[in-house]
C-alpha cells in the first residue's frame, strides 16, 4: 500500500522526529475530480519538524516521485500518491511554494476527519475552533469512511 510506504519513509526522515501520531485510513469520495474518478484513501501523519517547512515539503515531493507519481498531471486528477504539508505548529507562511496552514484544510472532510482523529482539540493558526468542530460544520456531501485503523 502506497500510504504505508510513504509513512515508513517519512518516519525515517531526518526532517521529522517522534512522537508520531498516525490516523486511520479513510475512504473518501473524490472532490473536484474528473467524472468517474474512484474514491481516494486518506490519512494524516504528524511528527515533530526538525528542519525547515520548505525542506520537508521538498522531501515529500521527492518521495511522491520515488513512489511513482508523475511530475505533471491535471489538477485533482487521480494519482497514486499525494502528500500535503498541512500545518507546522503555530507557523503561518505564505510563499509561492508553500502556504501554511494549508489553505484548503478547513473545508475538506477528507483532511479534517483523519486530523480530528489524532488531534481533535487542535486549533490551527488563524482559526478559533478545533478541527473536530470544523469537521462537524462541513456539509454531509463529503463521504468519509474509516477503512483501516492499523496500517
Amino acid at each position: 500500500m502506497m500510504l504505508r510506504q510513504a509513512r515508513t519513509c517519512l518516519v525515517a526522515s531526518p526532517l521529522l522526529a517522534p512522537p508520531f501520531l498516525t490516523s486511520s485510513v479513510y475512504l473518501t469520495s473524490p472532490v473536484d475530480c474528473p467524472p468517474g474518478s474512484e474514491p481516494f484513501l486518506n490519512a494524516v501523519l504528524e511528527g515533530e519538524l526538525t528542519g525547515e517547512p520548505l525542506a520537508l515539503l521538498r522531501a515529500m515531493r521527492e518521495l511522491e516521485k520515488a513512489l511513482g507519481r508523475p511530475a505533471k498531471s491535471k489538477r485533482n486528477a487521480p494519482r497514486c500518491i499525494d502528500m500535503d504539508l498541512l500545518y507546522v505548529g503555530e507557523c503561518e507562511m505564505r510563499t509561492e511554494e508553500l502556504v501554511l496552514p494549508h489553505p484548503g484544510i478547513t473545508a475538506r472532510g477528507f483532511v479534517l476527519a483523519p486530523l480530528a482523529e489524532i488531534r481533535p482539540g487542535l486549533v490551527l493558526p488563524g482559526q478559533t475552533e478545533t478541527v473536530s468542530k470544523l469537521l462537524k460544520k462541513l456539509a454531509a456531501g463529503d463521504t468519509v469512511e474509516m477503512v483501516d485503523a492499523m496500517w
